[in-house]
């Protein structure tokens, strides 16, 4: 829907610009009635939001022009004006659609708008009305509440929709890498659970957990043959599975949603305490905290469940395996965590048991 906003006030045509464009309707302006007749002519909208009482030729004026011409007489017009008593009579005789009243809510005249270009915008058609400057302001502070809430619920929705397609890629990645399900899931958990014991901003991090869920998905550019063998790599087959750290942040890097820790989980989830691992060499605290964290994690799924070159190993021999790496392989402060929040982690495994 495109509307045309004609008013000599510049703060309300940029109030209605602000909520309309809210919704994803294209907003054009003008101040006067010669500059809308240029703006119509240049780009016919769908609806003409026209003040009656201007500097020059009045809104009512150019109403009248645009129901009297077979090529704009389609075009919806809702005039507006301040004054009492005859101003409805009036828009009804130059024949306007609609007419409001100011003070007017932005939001019902979006309604008033949408209805007139044949469309819902799925915003309410309040008629609710002020008497005076400050019930105008009023209804502005609801409405703003109102596209606030809105904007929520639809941040809400796609966030929603864009994990599940993530999850979705995951899935089918780690039937082709592991052949197994719930592998990303419980490692997501593992790494959250694992994170509250060390930094309870990181547990909450988004961007972190979806590097956490995300950290494999570099292998989508490795061959099936290097993935799915059950014997040894060659050193070249390991040196080309290695590269999925760095092909994996390359894929994201233009991803909102891992901007910050997510990438630094995807690319250094390989290193090691001692500096022995992969793709930097990092050691110590040089390594992002989320992807030491991860590392625990994930080896203790590792460890835990099946892969195509041996059988799954017990819990108890997973644990062993973390506390013996403790200050080589893995932080000593996750190594800590795990054994406080074993309890836990243990639960998780339980509940997101192997299919």
């Amino acid at each position: 829907m495109r509307i045309l906003i004609v008013d000599d006030d510049a703060g309300l045509r940029a109030l209605l610009r602000a909520t309309f464009e809210s919704f994803e309707v294209e907003v054009d302006e003008a101040d006067s009635v010669a500059a809308a007749e240029r703006r119509i002519a240049r780009a016919r909208p769908d609806v003409v939001v026209l003040d009656v009482l201007m500097p020059g030729e009045s809104g009512l004026e150019l109403c009248r022009r645009l129901k009297a011409q077979a090529k704009t007489r389609g075009i919806g017009v809702v005039l507006l004006s301040g004054g009492a008593g005859e101003g409805r009579a009036q828009a009804r005789e130059a024949g306007a659609d609609a007419y409001l009243s100011k003070p007017f809510s932005p939001l019902h005249l979006l309604g008033v708008a949408d209805r007139l270009a044949g469309g819902p915008a799925g915003v309410p058609l309040r008629l609710a009305e002020a008497a005076d400057e400050e019930g105008q302001l009023l209804l502005y502070a609801r409405d703003l509440r109102h596209m606030l809430d809105l904007e929520r619920r639809q941040r809400h929705l796609l966030e929603r929709a864009y994990r599940q397609t993530v999850a979705a890629l995951v899935a089918a990645l780690e039937q082709k890498d592991t052949g197994t399900r719930y592998h990303s899931e419980r490692v997501v958990a593992y790494a959250v659970e694992l994170a509250r014991g060390i930094d309870a901003r990181l547990a909450v991090d988004s961007s972190a957990e979806y590097g956490f869920l995300l950290h494999d998905i570099g292998k989508i550019g490795i061959p099936d043959r290097i993935l799915g063998k059950r014997g040894s790599l060659t050193r070249a087959e390991r040196k080309s599975m290695e590269q999925h750290t760095v092909l994996g942040e390359q894929m994201l890097a233009e991803v909102p949603l891992l901007a910050g820790e997510g990438l630094r989980v995807v690319r250094s989830h390989h290193e090691r305490w001692d500096g022995q691992g992969y793709p930097d060499g990092q050691g110590g605290a040089e390594i992002p905290l989320g992807a030491r964290v991860f590392a625990v994690a994930d080896t203790l799924d590792a460890v835990t469940s099946h892969r195509p070159y041996r059988r799954a190993r017990s819990w108890s021999h997973a644990r062993a395996v973390i506390l013996e790496q403790a200050g080589r392989q893995f932080d000593p402060d996750v190594v800590d965590a795990f054994r406080q929040r074993e309890g836990d982690l243990r639960r998780i495994r339980r509940e997101l048991a192997v299919a």
